[in-house]
């Protein structure tokens, strides 16, 4: 966590996906990132997330996404925050630190913001994930 902000440009990226950065052969004294997990082994895989949400037209919170392993271990991350459509489909990239030949299950969370509408309900229409280079779902 040193290395970042990131600059402007972006971060380049070492290793697996490090041919979508092909500028940074163009610049002089380029800083280099390898995304890593907080613990061994330190490998985190790339995943893909796309969420088209149903429920409700409008409303504030966030969605994360909970991966489960095979072992009990789990791990939430965040995919979108703050003002919420169900006509917009959320996508995010998430280096996941679960191995998803050992992903047991994954959940969709949402929290609501304090101030919605208390009767406001939400769910995922959709959630599409990809991962590796052949485009698993």
């Amino acid at each position: 966590g040193d290395c970042f902000p990131c600059p402007p440009e972006g971060c380049p990226m070492m290793g697996h996906y490090a041919d979508r950065f092909s500028e940074k052969l163009k610049r002089v004294d380029q800083k280099y990132f390898l995304n890593t997990a907080a613990d061994e082994p330190f490998a985190t895989w790339r995943q893909k997330v796309f969420i088209k949400l149903s429920g409700v037209k409008k409303t504030k919170g966030d969605i994360n996404l909970v991966y489960y392993d095979t072992q009990g271990n789990s791990k939430e991350y965040e995919v979108a925050n703050g003002d919420l459509s169900q006509d917009d489909i959320y996508t995010k990239y998430l280096d996941v630190e679960i191995n998803p030949k050992n992903t047991a299950r994954i959940e969709f969370l949402w929290n609501k913001a304090i101030f919605s509408l208390l009767w406001a309900r939400l769910g995922a229409e959709t959630v599409n994930i990809i991962h590796g280079a052949d485009g698993h779902r």
